[in-house]
């Protein structure tokens, strides 16, 4: 009996998301290690950032929540490092009057972020709207032409792929390609995308735009440059020129859209 129930908790364990969180203060390390296993996450922790960039290599956790300031490596250097060979969520957590801070981590490729000092509920708050939206990151990706343009461009029968002059997006699989070739998005990119190619012709503001996508409420303030930052980001992947972009439009005085798709 001792075994058996050694073997569920080993199954529910390895079943558990799991969550890096890196920061130099013991404290909140502390606290949030705590708050998220209450709620059922798998925890790892680092202290700096060198730690964070080994224990996210050993450990493939399913999302980062990462410190801006840290010694031996900061909050930017961590997110380069890990955009270099993966796509998984990560929330910044940056200090109240520093927007730079902010922007920065967001062009590096963060998805959201939250301002210090933060309540641990606000956070919990956060990781579960980011994991939501990036819970099928993990696909098999075909490592050769034949098999992308199988996988991808399944033909106007198939229903999970919308084609739009060279793009083609596989909502199934949650994948991007031009001409067969995989463009790598980030789980809220894909997010941001799929919301307003699904809504083609349909402007949307950036409040409702952080509403449908990052499922903040209608009266939470926030900095709406999150946005911003996510749409030139896919410019820069999926435009031919981001400077003119002819894919995701600026609707003037609204916010964005997607061209229309008849």
């Amino acid at each position: 009996m001792a075994e058996e129930n050694e073997e569920i908790l080993e199954t529910e364990a390895d079943t558990r998301q799991k969550i890096l969180v890196a920061d130099d203060e013991a404290s909140i390390r502390r606290i949030l290690e705590t708050r998220l296993k209450m709620v059922g996450y798998d925890v790892v922790t680092a202290e700096d950032g060198e730690e964070a960039v080994e224990v996210f290599n050993k450990t493939n956790p399913d999302l980062v929540v990462l410190d801006v300031m840290m010694p031996k490596m900061d909050g930017y250097g961590v997110t380069r490092e890990i955009r270099r060979t993966s796509d998984v969520p990560i929330i910044i957590l940056t200090a109240l009057g520093d927007v730079s801070e902010r922007i920065t981590g967001l062009e590096l490729g963060a998805d959201d972020y939250v301002i210090k000092p933060f309540s641990p509920k606000e956070l919990e708050a956060r990781v579960k709207a980011v994991l939501r939206r990036t819970i099928n990151k993990d696909v098999i990706i075909p490592t050769s032409s034949s098999a992308a343009g199988s996988g991808a461009t399944g033909g106007k029968n198939n229903k999970n792929v919308i084609t739009t002059g060279a793009i083609k997006i596989d909502t199934a699989r949650r994948q991007v390609y031009r001409k067969n070739e995989r463009i790598r998005l980030t789980g809220m990119e894909f997010s941001l995308l799929e919301l307003l190619v699904n809504n083609s012709g349909q402007a949307y503001s950036r409040n409702e735009i952080l509403q449908h996508v990052w499922s903040y409420p209608a009266d939470h303030r926030i900095d709406t440059r999150v946005v911003d930052v996510h749409i030139s980001r896919l410019r820069s992947k999926l435009e031919t020129d981001p400077n003119n972009p002819e894919l995701i439009l600026t609707a003037r005085g609204i916010g964005y859209m997607f061209q229309r798709i008849n």
